[in-house]
């Protein structure tokens, strides 16, 4: 799903027709639920509303809440005006084509400044102080950036006085759409997927075991009156009857309530017992039998409550259990479906559910980190298919480059980019160095080649000439029968030839001798 610049829309926020658009869109003000990041509604219980169009009803201490709240933007907005130095509309924003939608406290005429209104709470007033807004609010208005094109949004948080105003200037930032978009791509996809919940059972009310009777003794010196051994068999019965062996979640009820019994029939043996010691000073059989009692309540309540903290524990790592495999099953999809190797996505289901003492809170929270989770593999994903079609694109043939794509797949596209560009440049520098290189050897080899060869051709070319000179010019002379002229005789008639000294001659016979030999 792609933001784009939304076009304004003639509605009157808290009117009729704006609560239907609401209904079909992706608003600003949901934005921080989907991401899991809102103080006020889980994602789930989005998921549930758009699924369904059953909006919760706004009790009368809300509406108050809202009410006060739309006052002291009423109030605020000129203060703001004064700081903005620039006047303020309210106005609502609509991108049909992809479905999102924002509402904003106020937008100036050039469209370049935004204006929004939260009531002033200690804590919001401690973020403004700090210059950081939790998520919460930012993730709102960068939907308002988006649909709006504004550059700045002056936040104000006040209760619509001039003394209880405090404000800050939120800057637009471009690289967090990325994972709003990546935020409602998810879940509109999950949102497909929904399927409500079967309807809640009523929830398992604990039943206390019957309660014991009176225990009534008087004593003086003796036991004058006592119900001990009814009150014994009776509490015997009772404790009996109490299961431990705890299955379903009305057994876990009971046990909880149980346990509640057993601690205040503790409590109240002890209390008979004082009450019995401050009348006699020993009565053996009486503090016996309430001892047995007590300490059979003592162990069946440790025993029931180990238990409901041993199964809660179950519960709750049956949660995280579930999540984590529900998330290797989704990587694995993305890995399969696009043939890639994913990164190790972090993720802390255990951490989510740190402090949660009730198993739907567990829930709700695991389920957001589990979306959180989801959206930042799919923003993992679509950037290492991005950089891949880069290398099958660009630099098919220089695959054998990036063969540590696994390494560096999940660097920023552009920085990629320039990676790409920066190997193939070297690659093909290095390439061409060595083709020059090889050049130069062949022209020198083919060189020195050409100089021998024209340097064997003078030679014989000589040797030819020399001969044929010497037996055209030369009379015959009286030599001994069968005698072969010397070498100093050659020498002789070649250097008077052709006019060159003894040494330069000698030179060419000792080439010539060298050239037959080989």
């Amino acid at each position: 799903m792609k933001l784009q610049q939304g076009k304004i829309v003639n509605l009157v926020q808290g009117s009729p027709e704006w609560d239907a658009l609401r209904a079909k869109r992706f608003t600003a003000s949901e934005a921080p639920a989907m991401a899991g990041k809102s103080k006020y509604q889980s994602r789930n219980d989005l998921l549930r509303q758009k699924a369904t169009g059953i909006v919760p009803e706004v009790s009368s201490h809300q509406q108050r809440i809202f009410d006060d709240g739309h006052r002291a933007e009423a109030a605020a907005r000129p203060l703001a005006e004064k700081i903005a130095g620039d006047e303020f509309f309210p106005v609502v924003l609509d991108d049909e084509e992809n479905g999102f939608m924002a509402s904003m406290d106020g937008l100036n005429m050039m469209g370049d400044i935004g204006f929004e209104h939260k009531w002033l709470s200690a804590d919001l007033a401690e973020q403004i102080d700090a210059g950081q807004l939790e998520e919460h609010y930012l993730i709102q208005m960068d939907q308002q950036f988006a649909l709006s094109g504004a550059e700045r949004i002056l936040f104000v948080g006040s209760d619509g006085t001039e003394e209880n105003l405090k404000y800050l200037w939120i800057e637009r930032d471009e690289y967090r759409f990325r994972a709003l978009e990546a935020g409602w791509t998810q879940f509109a996809k999950d949102l497909a997927e929904y399927v409500p919940a079967e309807p809640e059972a009523p929830k398992a009310e604990g039943k206390a075991p019957d309660a014991l009777p009176a225990l009534h003794i008087q004593a003086k010196g003796e036991i004058t009156a006592s119900n001990l051994q009814d009150f014994e068999q009776h509490a015997r019965r009772v404790i009996a009857s109490i299961k431990t062996d705890l299955v379903t979640d009305q057994d876990f009820a009971d046990a909880e309530q149980a346990v509640k019994f057993c601690k205040t029939a503790e409590q109240r043996l002890a209390a008979q017992k004082d009450a019995v010691l401050a009348q006699t000073a020993s009565i053996d059989e009486v503090f016996r039998t309430i001892d047995s009692v007590s300490e059979d309540l003592r162990q069946t309540r440790l025993k029931l409550d180990r238990a409901v903290k041993a199964q809660k524990e179950s519960r709750k790592a049956e949660i995280v259990m579930t999540a984590n495999r529900a998330l290797d099953d989704y990587i694995q999809a993305l890995r399969d479906e696009h043939g890639i190797v994913m990164p190790v996505i972090n993720v802390d289901f255990s951490g989510a559910i740190k402090g949660k003492k009730k198993l739907d809170a567990m829930q709700s929270a695991v389920d957001d980190e589990l979306a959180r989770a989801k959206i930042e593999a799919n923003q993992a994903a679509d950037l290492i298919r991005g950089n891949l079609a880069q290398i099958n694109e660009h630099a098919a043939e220089y695959k054998f480059l990036f063969n540590d794509f696994g390494q560096i797949c999940m660097k920023p596209a552009e920085h990629f980019a320039a990676i790409v560009k920066s190997r193939i440049a070297e690659h093909k520098e290095a390439e061409q160095k060595r083709l020059d290189e090889q050049r130069e050897q062949i022209r020198r080899e083919e060189e020195a080649k050409a100089k021998r060869e024209a340097e064997q051709k003078a030679a014989a070319q000589v040797q030819t000439e020399a001969v044929a000179d010497s037996a055209s010019t030369q009379k015959p002379q009286a030599v001994p029968s069968k005698r072969a002229p010397s070498t100093n005789e050659i020498i002789a008639v070649l250097c008077q030839h052709y006019g060159a000294d003894r040494a330069t001659v000698i030179g060419w016979l000792q080439q010539i001798e060298v050239r037959r030999v080989a």
